[in-house]
């Protein structure tokens, strides 16, 4: 099929599963009836990052996942996806044509925790707290529109945006969004250590050795007043170091279920030969990967020479021959599955040619071979990631054109340093704050971006994405996000490489399992029981 035509159906949200392959089980336990859940993600403290699990602070899918269970927000996306629905509010609206004020009331009696009212003003402090915090690994750029939050008496409040914004719906669902309490929660700094305290539907108790957390049991709250419907006890997240380590887990019956991240290897053997106490289903995924630049650093700052690497990089090989079948070729910053994507990389670059990358380079004047290094994160996106990368450098530098080493880097220290500006490439995920177009283009692009990267496009921040946030019909903003899309293969601020599919493992008895990930790899374990 030729990708320069290629538009895939679009969706927003969560599908429903698409594949099982089971057998029958009397599951694994923690021995408390406790429902054991397993991943890989870690949480460390350390003196670049002492409060990983703060609201304020935290930015990450896995860190996301701990604060859904425990901190309540005004908004959430419901199961199956679509637009979202009040949670700790009775009611949220838009009071202008302009969508450029918000307001919600809070359900009646809602309670922290440990008994104490959540009030308007408790909302107000939360979100005032990330913007004032303003962490540089934080998620503040998902609050940044906002210009001032009034409260009405104890159960209203009213959110004044700076300019338009149909997504701030999707982004008052966030954690960051979270309602924390004043005296847990410093106004003016993170809250140290890894407990977490909210009106969420569960309480959370963390099991730390050596500064990182091993394992969180969270516990059903009591006082819980909200839209989710909670069908288990309690859930314990034990944590492991790899993939492998959470597979013999799985099949020594120790968690009922591992979710991210199962490696390639793992998924592709289960669907070739079904275990028959297992079951593995496949979800839509909206996560990706790509290759991010520091734009100011002498070896990558002329775009040409990202622009060659864009002509290089074979996708469709790092897909097949690293990730199988759960990984597909992403030619945009916008995956296929969401309303606007355009196949922008194709449609510039086409096929892989080191005779077009060769051109690129001397039309530029660069002299070759193009000499850096490109870092990954050893322990973040699976085990994997160091394969792909190996890949990566031989693609670049079997043309002649390149120079390439690689190296790898913890996640604890990987991200500060991305961030301080370390690297000149760098590859990263990024799984969805919210299912739009919006947060595949504006994270990138936009001012106080995730990357803290120095690329600017004045066309895209000043004009483009205030375009796109006006349009209530989001399928109404295709034509901008496609202007997006190709000024990123135009200038290659970030190279994408591919978009990923989820595959989660359970033992037989566990039920809900389908919608305990969403499509934006969100942990619901409230949806978990046993039948």
């Amino acid at each position: 099929m030729n990708r320069k035509t290629l538009v895939l159906p679009a969706v927003v949200g969560l599908l429903a599963p698409v594949l099982a392959a089971c057998g029958a089980s009397d599951g694994g336990s923690d021995g408390n009836g406790a429902i054991v859940v397993g991943t890989t993600d870690q949480f460390v403290a350390s003196e670049e990052a002492p409060a990983p699990l703060d609201p304020a602070i935290g930015y990450e899918a896995g860190v996301w996942n701990v604060l859904r269970q425990t901190v309540q927000t005004l908004m959430h996306v419901p199961r199956g996806g679509g637009l979202p629905v009040p949670e700790a509010a009775e009611s949220c609206t838009f009071t202008d044509t302009a969508n450029e004020s918000y307001r919600c009331k809070l359900r009646a009696g809602l309670e922290f925790a440990d008994g104490s009212a959540v009030t308007a003003e408790d909302v107000k402090y939360s979100i005032d707290r990330v913007i004032r915090i303003k962490s540089t690994n934080g998620p503040v750029s998902l609050l940044n529109n906002i210009d001032t939050v009034e409260t009405k008496g104890d159960r209203e409040v009213v959110f004044h945006l700076r300019t338009s914004d149909a997504t701030f719906p999707y982004k008052l669902s966030t954690p960051p969004a979270g309602i924390v309490q004043k005296g847990k929660y410093p106004a003016t700094s993170a809250r140290s250590g890894f407990q977490v305290d909210g009106s969420g539907p569960y309480t959370m108790k963390p099991e730390v050795k050596n500064d990182q957390v091993v394992k969180v049991v969270f516990t059903k709250n009591p006082r819980y007043k909200g839209d989710l419907k909670v069908l288990n006890d309690k859930v314990e997240l034990d944590l492991f170091p790899d993939a492998t380590a959470m597979g013999k887990a799985l099949d020594e019956k120790k968690i009922d279920m591992m979710t991210r991240t199962m490696s390639p290897k793992q998924a592709q053997q289960m669907l070739e030969k079904p275990k028959d106490d297992v079951k593995l289903t496949e979800m839509p995924g909206l996560a990706i990967s790509y290759l991010g630049f520091d734009t100011e650093d002498p070896a990558v700052k002329n775009k040409a020479v990202r622009q060659a690497m864009a002509q290089i990089i074979d996708r469709g090989q790092i897909a097949s021959e690293v990730y199988g079948t759960t990984a597909e070729p992403l030619y945009s910053l916008i995956p296929s599955s969401i309303t606007g994507h355009t196949n922008s990389f194709f449609n510039k670059y086409g096929e892989p040619s080191a005779t077009k990358a060769a051109a690129i380079l001397k039309g530029a004047g660069i002299h070759t071979p193009v000499k850096f290094t490109l870092h990954y994160t050893t322990d973040h996106y699976g085990e994997a990631t160091a394969a792909e990368f190996r890949t990566l450098k031989k693609q670049f530098n079997d043309t002649g054109l390149f120079d390439i080493s690689v190296e790898g880097t913890p996640w604890a220290k990987y991200r500060p340093a991305e961030v301080r500006g370390d690297y000149a490439a760098y590859g990263m995920g990024w799984f969805p704050d919210f299912p739009d177009p919006d947060n595949y283009t504006a994270p990138f692009l936009d001012k106080d971006n995730f990357l803290n990267s120095p690329y600017r496009s004045t066309l895209a921040q000043k004009t483009l994405i205030p375009q796109s946030r006006r349009e209530d019909d989001r399928s109404a903003a295709t034509k901008t996000f496609q202007q997006l899309q190709d000024i990123v293969a135009e200038d290659v601020p970030v190279l994408p490489v591919w978009q990923g599919k989820q595959y989660v493992a359970s033992r037989e008895g566990l039920t809900g399992v389908e919608w305990a990930v969403n499509s934006s790899a969100d942990l619901q374990l409230w949806e978990l029981g046993r039948s």
